[in-house]
């Protein structure tokens, strides 16, 4: 047995000791006790608990793999997240403002992935153990919406009826304002009879839509999401925000940032998350890689009344960013990267006379390393918001302002 104290917390939310050690669930100050194997001491006894240390209140936590925070006071769990975006700016030599966070609520998580598979009676489904193939179900679950949690017995059903005992299913759920949307993957081969017993299946489930393996199979109506006066259907399994209120606080912070300008670039728009409000405004081209997202966005806005002119373009950014001669007749730019970031991107807007840059990045490091570019172009950060719509776990996000 080795005893250790815990120094600080690193990105993942284990705690950290000299050597370095990596302890989960451990908080700084901890006096821990246990075996090190690899850099790691994943059973540890807490001999000298910190004074921040709480009771989780999740009754899965100790088995379910989907939190890693809920042993931590809340209000430093939010400190610990700026901390996050504090040192990636550091780290790139740079400071900013920071206004307050917005944390999402407890059972407003409108989409989970979970996985699933099929047993000998019945089935299994859950969130993943940490580190490990184990399912932990997870039926009192404190940051689902109470409609997913009430349809864990269809996915068990599903997954009972259609999965497979040689692989795991992929079961991505998402409460719609029609209904819940199902994408399936990793169950039975399609066939004609399959979807036949799938579209009887999902017509009893009472769902909005199941897509198998990416092929919509069931639709009693479109899941439809309404993004200021628009109504969208996205793609099956496509990105949405996690939680309705953590994308109203990122729609804010956009509009914030982009002011009164009349001509505005949605970079990485997805299916309009931040177009369709902007344009109750302001005209908009909307530039994403995924065509099938432009197509709910192009949609959408075709089917709303009182919004200004939107043009969109299917394009990879990362490999084709939009030049500066591009960039020109546009009076602010919305960024919102995959975690990557958009390196390439940043260097062109930093090239260009855009006054106003509204950023969105779910990966501090990679939004550091393009702020610094943006400033060396000469940009000015304003100020970034903390968004923490993933309760208890590791992930950060956030919005942010650049001014020219």
């Amino acid at each position: 047995m080795t005893h250790t104290t815990i120094l600080r917390l690193g990105h993942h939310g284990d705690g950290i000791a000299d050597g370095p050690v990596y302890v989960p669930r451990t908080l700084p100050g901890e006096v821990v006790e246990g075996e090190i194997a690899q850099g790691r001491m994943d059973a540890p006894r807490i001999v000298t608990p910190s004074p921040l240390r709480i009771k989780a209140p999740c009754p899965h936590y100790r088995n379910c793999g989907g939190c890693a925070l809920q042993h931590a006071q809340a209000d430093f769990v939010s400190q610990w997240k700026e901390g996050v975006i504090r040192q990636a700016l550091a780290a790139q030599g740079l400071t900013a403002e920071f206004r307050a966070p917005h944390i999402s609520p407890l059972h407003s998580r409108r989409r989970a992935s979970f996985s699933g598979r099929r047993l000998k009676k019945g089935a299994l489904v859950g969130f993943h153990a940490r580190a490990s193939d184990v399912i932990t179900p997870v039926p009192e679950c404190l940051i689902l919406h109470p409609d997913l949690t009430a349809a864990l017995p269809l996915l068990e059903d599903v997954t009972a009826r259609f999965g497979s005992r040689k692989t795991t299913m992929s079961l991505s759920l998402t409460r719609s304002d029609a209904g819940l949307d199902l994408a399936v993957s990793g169950g039975k081969l399609l066939d004609d009879a399959m979807r036949a017993e799938l579209g009887q299946w999902a017509g009893q489930a009472g769902l909005a839509r199941l897509a198998w393996e990416g092929e919509v199979v069931a639709q009693a109506h479109p899941p439809f999401h309404q993004i200021g006066r628009a109504k969208i259907t996205p793609p099956p399994g496509a990105f949405l925000q996690a939680t309705k209120p953590a994308e109203q606080a990122l729609q804010a912070a956009v509009a914030t940032s982009v002011g009164n300008a009349a001509r505005i670039l949605d970079l990485f728009a997805g299916c309009g998350t931040f177009t369709l409000p902007l344009a109750e405004r302001a005209e908009l081209h909307a530039v994403e890689g995924e065509a099938p997202m432009l197509h709910a966005l192009d949609a959408g806005w075709r089917q709303a009344t009182g919004l200004k002119r939107v043009t969109h373009e299917a394009r990879d950014l990362f490999r084709r960013p939009l030049l500066p001669a591009e960039l020109a007749k546009y009076d602010a730019a919305v960024i919102d990267p995959p975690r990557a970031g958009a390196e390439a991107q940043a260097n062109a807007l930093a090239a260009c006379a855009i006054p106003r840059i509204a950023a969105v990045s779910c990966s501090p490091a990679t939004f550091a390393r393009d702020a610094k570019i943006l400033i060396g172009g000469g940009y000015r950060l304003d100020w970034v918001q903390m968004v923490d719509q993933f309760r208890f776990s590791p992930h950060v996000e956030l919005a942010a302002q650049f001014t020219r």
